[in-house]
């Protein structure tokens, strides 16, 4: 198939879920596909991003944008502006003519069997009518992580903000959802949040973990234990999750094991988190690899309470044979087993309750450990892109073009 890629954003570094998951996937495409890849960015031109992006994913075009940078003051003040628009500022910051002018010549000029967009913030880049048959790639379903950062933020200005993104993304969502030819969801919930929107041809592609990269690692031997958390920490639901557990669980976990050590490891960590460092808390910022932590780390938690997405950091520490103890919104959408491959607490007391559990009975933590290692093998991204390239193809051969 000749497929047209277009994402918002520099897509490297690779350091988020959202890149981790589309880099892994055009990889495996671009074997045997002709792939490609539109990439826009903002800000000063990068040559050494726009060389290193055609290297990675040969056949990639750039177009810088004059969109707002994210944490620039023109993004503050485009914010501002745009309280009385209809669209929300999250997508509409994204807004390019170029890049619409780019997307539409193509998809008329019917260059490509199927075209994907990226994300539900590459839209405003799509012209109202699709001459060819495009799939819109949801990695979340934006408005439920809106309401969610909405439900638990307890700045009351952040919070209303939050809720007036939370109506119009609402608004916006549902009428993209139903616009494009067909939809890849991450997971059964996202696909029946979406259902509820009015989408009818929706996909799940499940996320997938690179086997390779995260390799099985021998049992923890650390002393003392070390209870790890990943994930990049300028996204909002993680700097909660992590303030949630150092203020309602580590306390409880640190009564039966005082000993034990938390790690925060992850890019970007802003002051909340970085507050959070003592003799038992390591916040450490970026890191070379997050595997290295995985490794020696004795068990892996994830107290998400909001937010949405990928859920990769789960299948990362489980291909490395880590006993993963998550929230069951942390695991949404994932097919694990409570019990049997990873541990679901809601309650602080039963979440702490679990790690000292884990961290005592070394044998009881191996059971979890290869039942995760070997349920996380399923998922490498060769198996999930070939996934990807089916659902390409029924939208190719179903899709009516100028829908």
């Amino acid at each position: 198939m000749r497929i047209l890629w277009v994402k918002s954003g520099k897509m490297l570094p690779v350091d988020t879920g959202g890149k981790i998951r589309s880099y892994n996937i055009l990889r495996q495409l671009g074997r045997t596909h002709e792939v490609t890849f539109l990439s826009d960015y903002s800000g000063d031109p990068d040559p050494a991003y726009e060389a290193d992006i055609a290297r990675e994913l040969p056949g990639a075009h750039t177009i810088r944008t004059s969109s707002a940078q994210a944490g620039s003051l023109g993004q503050y003040l485009g914010y501002v502006r745009g309280i009385f628009r209809t669209a929300p500022f999250a997508v509409s910051n994204f807004a390019d003519t170029a890049v619409l002018r780019q997307v539409t010549t193509w998809l008329n000029e019917k260059r490509f069997d199927v075209a994907v967009c990226d994300f539900l913030v590459a839209t405003i880049n799509f012209p109202p009518t699709l001459a060819t048959p495009t799939v819109l790639f949801q990695h979340n379903v934006e408005s439920s992580l809106w309401k969610r950062r909405a439900s638990t933020e307890s700045n009351p200005v952040r919070r209303l903000a939050y809720k007036l993104e939370s109506a119009k993304m609402d608004r916006y969502e549902r009428r993209e959802v139903r616009r494009f030819h067909s939809i890849i969801a991450v997971s059964d919930h996202d696909r029946r949040q979406m259902q509820e929107m009015g989408a009818t041809e929706i996909t799940v592609v499940p996320t997938g973990v690179d086997t390779q990269k995260y390799q099985i690692s021998p049992p923890a031997t650390a002393n003392p234990p070390r209870i790890v958390f990943t994930g990049s920490m300028d996204w909002e639901p993680n700097i909660d999750a992590v303030n949630y557990f150092c203020r309602e669980i580590l306390p409880q976990v640190r009564k039966e094991l005082p000993d034990s050590i938390f790690q925060i490891v992850g890019r970007k960590p802003p002051a909340s988190v970085t507050r959070l460092a003592c003799d038992f808390v390591q916040v450490t910022g970026t890191v070379p690899s997050v595997s290295d932590y995985l490794r020696d780390a004795t068990v892996v938690v994830v107290p998400l309470r909001a937010g949405a997405g990928t859920r990769l950091k789960i299948f990362e520490a489980m291909a490395m044979g880590k006993a993963v103890i998550s929230t069951s919104l942390g695991a949404e959408g994932l097919d694990v087993h409570h019990g049997s491959d990873i541990i679901l607490a809601d309650e602080p007391a039963t979440f702490a309750s679990a790690i000292v559990q884990l961290t005592r009975d070394s044998a009881l933590r191996r059971q979890y450990e290869l039942a995760a290692a070997k349920l996380a093998s399923q998922y490498d991204w060769s198996n999930i892109a070939g996934t990807f390239a089916d659902a390409l193809q029924r939208a190719r051969d179903r899709a009516i073009p100028g829908r």
